[in-house]
């Protein structure tokens, strides 16, 4: 489906994949509300745009809020086309370092987050009788390395419960796609790291190059959607990592040891580190 003319809400817009879905749903003739937890981040995405985006404060988290929105934008235009569930967090460090604290965040926004998402949105959308769920995933979601022990566990999880609706949802008109991409340089581990934790370095040497580029990936998004695509793996090498973990699981796991003792051996050495986002 073509998204112009559409109404789409994104999570997590503030910054990084979110403001990027942003400005391809924009570019694309679509009115999408910015939404974040940071209130001025999703202005600024929103003022950059035409006058067809707005902005509004929300913490995925919440689930009364979540309906909110879902029900602000129906209530005044009849319909909810697009739900990115988007927004996330991560942190990067030895599991033994994270608090229980860490662990219910992480698990609070990136699979409540969607699952209030998905609560909201997909009622209307089968009431309507058309829709498309967009639900912000990882490489992590396929793949599986240490340090980011509770990353990988959320978007293992965010993935599954893609797939799985996504079979109740496309014969009943709604679609389902779920977005894995390798690393992508947005701000999201700028408050994650746990005990030296190097995550650029982790991350372009997990996956072999530079980030994606995030407008990029928003374009790949739209594409996938319009194709009625289940799962999206972008830049191509992440794809055949993917594949390559599926063949042979446990090689690929004894990689992620001699990975991981690497990204120790930088740590200690006091690496630099800029954050990248894997979704």
């Amino acid at each position: 489906m073509s998204v112009a003319g559409k109404y789409a809400i994104v999570t997590g817009a503030g910054s990084g994949i979110g403001a990027a879905l942003c400005r391809a749903l924009d570019l694309a003739g679509a009115h999408v509300l910015c939404t974040d937890v940071d209130p001025a981040a999703a202005d600024a995405t929103a003022s950059s745009l035409s006058a067809r985006a707005g902005a509004a404060r929300l913490d995925v988290t919440d689930a009364g809020a979540v309906q909110a929105a879902v029900d602000d934008v129906v209530g005044r235009t009849g319909r909810l086309d697009l739900m990115f569930n988007n927004a996330g967090i991560v942190w990067g460090g030895d599991t033994e370092l994270l608090t229980l604290d860490q662990w219910n965040a992480i698990i609070d926004v990136n699979v409540r987050g969607v699952v209030h998402g998905v609560a909201a949105a997909y009622p209307q959308m089968l009431r309507q009788g058309h829709g498309h769920i967009i639900n912000t995933a990882s490489m992590a979601g396929l793949t599986a390395a240490g340090q980011v022990t509770s990353y990988v566990a959320t978007k293992h999880a965010v993935v599954g419960m893609s797939m799985a609706l996504r079979s109740e949802a496309v014969p009943r008109g709604v679609g389902v796609l779920v977005v894995c991409p390798a690393a992508v340089e947005t701000p999201i581990l700028d408050k994650g790291a746990v005990g030296g934790f190097v995550g650029r370095d982790y991350f372009l040497q997990s996956q072999g190059g530079k980030p994606y580029n995030a407008d990029r990936l928003a374009r790949d998004t739209l594409r996938a959607i319009d194709r009625n695509k289940a799962i999206l793996v972008k830049p191509p090498v992440a794809h055949a990592q993917w594949l390559f973990a599926r063949a042979a699981p446990t090689l690929m796991n004894r990689l992620a040891m001699r990975f991981v003792a690497g990204q120790r051996t930088r740590q200690a050495k006091g690496s630099p580190s800029r954050a990248v986002d894997s979704g």
